[in-house]
């Protein structure tokens, strides 16, 4: 393997999936198979950053909803070749994460990608797609024996909806039974602290991040 091979590959990856092109999604994640590099910094650095790259241009008003789901068609195709070889001989244990965006928001296009990433890094994920009120998702978290709620919105005005899980949580004596991290484009960490969310995560791959990092934490508290 080439140095320039893998960089070169992740790039070819990303601008597949930037140009709506699912062929060329395909042949790459062939050629990384092939190649013999690893499939799950493939997805993080060649899929996720290609679609990372069309969220941008959506919030730019330069790509609609049309491109946004041919781009994410073009994700998937390379997805469907990678996640098979992604190397999951390290983990001991799926953690469950219940993923949604809060009540009131139709913004999906971040939680599809953390929950892309999650599911490559060996988390089990229960999706509830989006515009999800507080009581379905702490319900089925409760149910599903969760151990993360993952929260996405892009408004302002559903934010509130972080806070009412977290609030739900605690009213059925389960909140410290479940980790519950956010994201979105106007959530931060200061408003995370507030509302006393366990971690804030600004993308995708920082979301995985985190998550091992708090599971690490508990391990060796």
């Amino acid at each position: 393997m080439s140095e320039t091979s893998e960089p070169s590959l992740f790039a070819a990856l990303s601008d597949a999936v930037l140009n709506m092109d699912e062929d060329a999604a395909r042949e790459n994640a062939i050629r990384v198979i092939r190649e013999r590099i690893d499939a799950y910094r493939a997805i993080e650095h060649g899929l996720v950053d290609g679609m990372n790259r069309a969220g941008q241009l959506f919030e730019d008003e330069e790509y609609f909803i049309p491109e946004i789901l041919l781009c994410s068609d073009a994700m998937y195709a390379g997805l469907d070749i990678l996640d098979p070889h992604i190397d999951r001989s390290r983990q001991r244990l799926r953690r469950k994460v219940v993923i949604g965006v809060v009540e009131g928001d139709t913004h999906d296009i971040g939680k599809n990608l953390v929950k892309t990433l999650l599911d490559a890094a060996g988390f089990e994920v229960v999706d509830l797609g989006r515009d999800i009120p507080p009581a379905r998702i702490v319900d089925t978290a409760i149910n599903e024996q969760a151990d993360v709620i993952a929260l996405s919105t892009l408004m302002t005005t559903t934010m509130d909806g972080m806070s009412e899980v977290i609030e739900l949580l605690k009213a059925a004596g389960r909140r410290d039974a479940l980790k519950v991290i956010v994201g979105g484009g106007p959530v931060s960490q200061a408003f995370a602290d507030r509302i006393g969310a366990d971690g804030y995560a600004p993308t995708a791959p920082a979301a995985v991040k985190l998550l091992q990092r708090l599971f690490e934490e508990s391990a060796h508290a």
